[in-house]
């Protein structure tokens, strides 16, 4: 993570900041592939330990002779009964195809066409996708396609973090702490990584023996 929004961070927000210096580094690595694939994986991971996901994932590509994530094109032309026999639900392959037929008609983009778009048309486009939701789309601009300043105000670990790194009773409403993270703009993606690690160190502090 760039020096420069982990100072302006720190500059921004000394609770923050002094949380940042607990936690060390922050270690985001950069996301590769295409929105198809990463769409295709957080479908799969909904509501699923991320190990049973991604054995689903594993069995999913085994079906095809390239063992690889199917194409749009293989994908649509499977059949639901064999996506089944994979361990997906008939929620998530209906969903999977449906990014597969928007991927076909141009709604999703490649990855090259989609770092044209705005955070705010990326999430109005593919939130049109049955099954995919706001926060799974910011998942994808954080983690895939890196883009700086998200904040998932929705997103139970960021809210419980703020509420245990500010010393709160209750966790912030999402309007509350949209209002209150527009001082860590624009690097709220680094910000959010740090409220998510903080609540797994509260976890461990509280773990650790006295």
């Amino acid at each position: 993570m760039a020096l420069t929004a982990l100072t302006a961070l720190k500059r921004a927000d000394r609770r923050l900041g002094a949380a940042m210096s607990v936690l060390g580094p922050c270690n985001l690595v950069a996301g590769r592939g295409a929105p198809y694939q990463a769409l295709l994986s957080a479908i799969a991971h909904q509501q699923l330990h991320g190990k049973a996901a991604a054995a689903i994932l594993k069995r999913l590509c085994a079906l095809y002779p390239s063992g690889k994530m199917p194409t749009p094109e293989q994908l649509v032309a499977t059949s639901d009964g064999l996506l089944r026999q994979t361990g997906l639900s008939q929620a998530k392959l209906l969903a999977m195809k449906d990014v597969a037929r928007h991927t076909l008609n141009g709604l999703v983009p490649d990855r090259r066409r989609i770092q044209r778009l705005s955070d705010e048309d990326i999430i109005e486009r593919l939130t049109e996708i049955r099954g995919v939701g706001r926060w799974t789309v910011e998942m994808i601009l954080m983690f895939t396609l890196n883009r700086p300043d998200i904040l998932p105000v929705g997103d139970f670990g960021i809210r419980e973090g703020f509420r245990l790194l500010y010393g709160k009773r209750k966790q912030p409403t999402p309007t509350a702490l949209a209002a209150y993270g527009q001082r860590w703009a624009p690097y709220r993606t680094t910000a959010s990584w740090y409220l998510w690690r903080y609540v797994d160190y509260v976890r461990d502090q509280k773990r650790a023996p006295v």
